[in-house]
């Protein structure tokens, strides 16, 4: 089973290289991150025509999240909330049972500029996150967690640089809160499969960046002890970066024995 996580940065706009890679790549599991659509403008036809079953929370103009099962396999929504703040309005998490696993779809906050609300918040989303996570770990059903997690791991998840030195992707408050995700009995699957150089997932739009490899780690898959022993292979489709007007982030994959 192959299941991919891939920030859109706007399911309309991107549309054609979002179907033109399930054509290519096959997924069939999919966790979509940076909708940027209303509920009503997910493309879902368009998506049912290409072989995939949809569901999705979105949200105008703004964040949005959905997941996608290939062959139109069924898709039992779980939650389509992160639990833990009922005022929290924003549209970043998907969970639902696809192919006999849960998926938890995400799209953590950004946190910048920091300090400041928006990094409060995200460290807030994070905590819920990882008291969530516990009680799925504690479920002791099949789990994957995918999504955009907008954490820098690790100084080797990033090129040698210093002028990212101050953005909240690297602040030592949501590493930490990642860290204890993986110490929960999380596996960061991308990592375990290339522990001397994880590929990058990310490369902004300035100064060539992307043409430079100067990229970033931050989209991630978790898995629960007993999928992790399933863990076969898994890269990142760096090539869908450089397609003409692609989002900044390209898909990352893993494949499940």
């Amino acid at each position: 089973m192959k299941i991919a996580t891939f920030n859109v940065n706007n399911v309309n706009k991107r549309l054609p290289v979002l179907l033109g890679w399930l054509k290519a790549a096959k997924p069939d599991i999919v966790c979509l991150q940076e909708l940027k659509a209303a509920q009503d403008d997910f493309p879902e036809a368009a998506l049912l025509k290409a072989g995939y079953s949809a569901a999705w929370v979105g949200q105008k103009t703004w964040n949005g999240v959905a997941i996608l099962a290939r062959k139109r396999a069924e898709i039992v929504v779980t939650r389509r909330a992160l639990p833990g703040d009922a005022k929290d309005l924003q549209s970043r998490y998907l969970e639902a049972a696809v192919a006999g696993m849960i998926v938890g779809c995400l799209y953590a906050p950004n946190g910048n500029p920091q300090p400041g609300p928006k990094f409060q918040y995200k460290l807030a989303w994070m905590k819920r996150l990882n008291r969530h996570a516990a009680k799925l770990l504690k479920s002791g059903v099949p789990v994957v967690l995918a999504g955009d997690f907008n954490v820098v791991p690790t100084p080797a998840d990033i090129y040698p640089t210093r002028s990212w030195d101050k953005d909240a992707l690297l602040q030592p408050e949501p590493r930490a809160l990642f860290a204890a995700l993986l110490k929960q009995g999380w596996t960061d699957a991308l990592r375990a499969l290339h522990p001397e150089q994880a590929p990058y997932t990310f490369w902004t739009y300035w100064r060539n960046r992307f043409e430079r490899d100067h990229g970033l780690r931050i989209d991630h898959l978790l898995l629960d002890p007993a999928s992790a022993q399933r863990l076969a292979r898994g890269g990142v489709d760096r090539a869908i970066r450089g397609a003409p007007d692609a989002s900044d982030h390209a898909p990352a994959w893993i494949v499940l024995k």
